[in-house]
């Protein structure tokens, strides 16, 4: 199948031929048909199997023919909404025309509501921006009949789900929406079912298992070695790196170092402006830097054919996100490689994305304890005692009447035991003598004195003060001392 082939407008099939894109990808080739027809689409794939060029193509059809009508497309990050712009206006050439805006955070909002008053019909951008729009009444969505979520899963992570919810009240009812997502959790499938109409699914390959032609490869190693052994694998390897950290201060750390170094490196994080961004990433796919150091912001949707390898300095903080960082290696079917550096605080976390990559993975640890347990059930300790009672068990139940005896004998002796017992304590309980117990009450003192103490051993035992030393056969001296000894 051939972009030629789809039942498209002329004016889009050259679009297509003029930005050489040739054969469509699995998952194109699968949601484009479906998506021509109004139907709902419920699409997961891997990262760089071109699930963008998946919606775009449909919608710029859709929007060719309808020309009153309208398209959202919402993206979690700003870089993957301009990415997504950049195909659009790829296909979007003069004779097709169709005005668009992009309505992302850190861009001037003078160019967006410019953009938007000239009748934009194709809106890409984040939710927060979205929603600023349409609290200034900037942004009316009354004819958008074409819906995109891009990169769901991502968004919902991110905490976005109330202002999707916001943007979906100002969309008609009657409206086809593509949904398109990496992974398909849980909360993904609730909002399918809420928000699509007997959606078509379309899934490519596995969700949780990594490009095949990425190289994966560990490194144990301590914390305070990791940027040394960082050097030594950006000397050893050519071409484009990207580095994954934890914070943003982190990259701008490693940057700094990287530097002093003599290496070519930038840093692309939560906290640079969107111009600063832009320029940051054509610097690192001209060639400018060859080392690009990222949170987990660049992890999704980051589109840099030229990246062939990506190492992760940090785990990241959701086992997800691994499957995604190495997804910026090994694009459009290239080669690539991916190396993780593991320390000892990482073993959980680890742990939780091997699962995740492989339901089955057990650790060395599990299958150890899983041998310990099949091997105690195989050698269970010969108790003869046992052995011997489960043969008389038997021979008394061949014989009913011996039964009966033998339990009633049994119960007899039984209650004979516990006779014994009860007299047994009596017996102790009266001949065990009353021991005085600490009281001022006088009558309670004078029953102590009848009982078996006679009174001269009474007196002595509750006389006060001097009189108990009187009494004594041997007397202290007067003069007493202690002999000093001296060390040697």
């Amino acid at each position: 199948m051939n972009f030629s082939d789809l039942n498209i407008e002329n004016k889009l099939k050259r679009s297509i031929e003029l930005a050489e894109f040739k054969t469509p990808t699995p998952i194109q080739s699968q949601s484009i048909p479906i998506s021509l027809e109004g139907k709902d689409v419920l699409g997961t794939a891997q990262t760089g199997t071109g699930k963008t060029l998946a919606f775009t193509i449909p919608m710029l059809n859709k929007l060719l023919k309808d020309k009153k009508a309208m398209a959202l497309i919402i993206c979690p990050t700003r870089e993957l909404a301009t990415q997504v712009m950049e195909i659009v206006l790829k296909l979007n050439i003069r004779e097709i025309g169709i005005g668009n805006a992009l309505l992302i955070g850190g861009e001037s909002m003078q160019k967006q509501l410019r953009q938007l008053k000239k009748g934009a019909r194709i809106i890409v951008g984040t939710p927060g921006r979205i929603n600023d729009h349409i609290e200034r009444k900037s942004l009316n969505l009354s004819r958008v009949n074409y819906l995109v979520l891009d990169e769901t899963d991502r968004m919902l992570d991110m905490g976005f789900t109330p202002q999707i919810e916001i943007i979906l009240k100002f969309i008609p009812k009657d409206h086809q929406t593509l949904l398109f997502s990496a992974t398909l959790p849980e909360n993904i499938l609730k909002i399918s079912q809420k928000y699509l109409n007997n959606p078509e699914r379309v899934s490519v390959g596995s969700l949780s298992t990594p490009i095949e032609k990425i190289k994966q490869e560990t490194f144990q190693i301590t914390a305070d070695k990791k940027y040394h052994e960082l050097i030594n694998q950006l000397v050893e390897r050519s071409g484009s790196i990207l580095v994954f950290v934890k914070t943003k201060h982190g990259a701008d750390k490693i940057v700094k170092r990287l530097k002093y170094d003599g290496h070519k490196a930038d840093a692309i994080h939560g906290n640079l402006r969107q111009s600063k961004r832009d320029r940051v990433i054509r610097g690192f796919r001209n060639g400018n830097s060859r080392i690009l150091i990222a949170t987990d912001v660049a992890a999704r949707g980051l589109d840099i054919p030229v990246i062939k390898h990506v190492i992760n300095y940090d785990l990241p903080q959701v086992p997800e996100d691994y499957i995604h960082r190495i997804g910026r290696t090994g694009r459009a079917g290239k080669d690539g490689s991916a190396l993780t550096f593991l320390t000892n605080n990482d073993r959980n976390m680890w742990r939780s994305i091997q699962k995740l990559i492989d339901p089955n993975f057990k650790t060395f640890q599990e299958i150890e304890k899983n041998r310990s347990k099949k091997n105690k059930k195989d050698k269970k300790s010969f108790n003869k005692k046992k052995k011997f009672r489960d043969k008389t068990n038997s021979k008394f139940k061949k014989n009913k009447r011996f039964n009966k005896k033998e339990n009633n004998q049994r119960s007899k002796f039984k209650d004979k035991k516990k006779s014994f017992k009860k007299d047994h304590k009596r017996s102790k309980f009266k001949n065990k003598e009353t021991t005085a117990g600490y009281t001022n009450n006088p009558k309670y003192l004078d029953k102590i004195k009848e009982q078996n103490k006679p009174e001269t051993e009474f007196k002595k035992f509750y006389s006060k003060g001097k009189k108990k030393f009187k009494n004594r056969s041997r007397k202290r001296p007067k003069n007493f001392s202690f002999k000093k000894h001296k060390r040697k």
